[in-house]
């Protein structure tokens, strides 16, 4: 996954270059489906309580954290022009690039099959890294293809 990461990162450096879009990059927090903002917001507490704690409360703390629903971090590109916000899952971009028909929901379900893009793979098994290169492109350019239109004021 991380060359493809480092191409997608490189495509969106690429577009910036061309664009009056704003960048920064966040960390952020994916939650499986059900999990209340109540449960979501003592998982937070917890976890900045533990790297702050002894470590006798650590090990309560991390108790307590193992009977807990737990975040798979993500990764977000999130784009300012304007009154305009985009957000952008990069590992949601990654898994298009490497996997057929991949469709983002935004929620993480174990029961969402997918199939591994065998056009990215050459004769011999390697990875087609023209192809990779070409679908990355294709992809980040379709993103930046979307971002709306912002009406300059006229001065």
């Amino acid at each position: 996954m991380q060359p493809v990461f480092i191409r997608v990162i490189d495509n969106i450096r690429k577009q910036l270059d061309q664009s009056s879009w704003k960048s920064s990059y966040r960390d952020v927090s994916i939650w499986p489906d059900g999990v209340s903002p109540d449960i979501q917001a003592q998982v937070t507490q917890l976890q900045k309580e533990l790297s702050a704690a002894s470590p006798e409360q650590a090990a309560q703390i991390q108790q307590a954290l193992d009977d807990l629903p737990q975040p798979f971090p993500g990764y977000e590109l999130f784009l300012e022009k304007g009154d305009r916000h985009v957000s952008v899952n990069l590992w949601d971009l990654c898994y298009q690039i490497c996997f057929r028909d991949y469709q983002p929901d935004n929620t993480v379900s174990a029961s969402a099959p997918v199939t591994v893009d065998s056009s990215l793979i050459d004769e011999q098994g390697e990875v087609d890294w023209h192809r990779l290169d070409a679908k990355t492109k294709e992809l980040v350019s379709h993103i930046f293809a979307k971002l709306p239109t912002v009406t300059e004021p006229v001065e």
